[in-house]
Parts: C-alpha cells; sequence; structure tokens
C-alpha cells in the first residue's frame, strides 16, 4: 500500500488499544449514575501499555466527564 513499516506498527498499535478499549468492564455504581474501572482489568492495562498513557488518569477520565 505504500506505508513505511514504522507507520503500520504506530497504525497497529493504536488499533490494537482501540480493540482493548472496547473490552473494558465497567461496573455501574450508585443506581448508575456513576461507574468504575477495576485497576487490574488487564484490557486497561494493555490499552495504556500500547499508548503509553499513564494508568490512573485514564482510569479516573474515563469514568469522569468534565
Amino acid at each position: 500500500v505504500g506505508v513505511k513499516e514504522s507507520h503500520q506498527m504506530t497504525i497497529f498499535r493504536i488499533i490494537a488499544a482501540i480493540l482493548h478499549l472496547g473490552n473494558l468492564e465497567i461496573q455501574a455504581e450508585r443506581d448508575g449514575d456513576a461507574c468504575s474501572i477495576s485497576s487490574e482489568d488487564e484490557h486497561l492495562n494493555n490499552f495504556c501499555g500500547l499508548l503509553g498513557v499513564e494508568h490512573s488518569q485514564m482510569q479516573h477520565w474515563l469514568c469522569h466527564c468534565k
């Protein structure tokens, strides 16, 4: 297709992260008004590792809007 190998690996890493994000287990709390994600969730760990983002921040901001 003409895409450099280094760019292909970046694209694959982003796609893999998105797929892991879709597999997160989000638990509802307080009658559905709040939610949480387990810090042990393997998909969250993989997502953060693939994109190089801080685990605790991602865990927080996936459940809180601003």
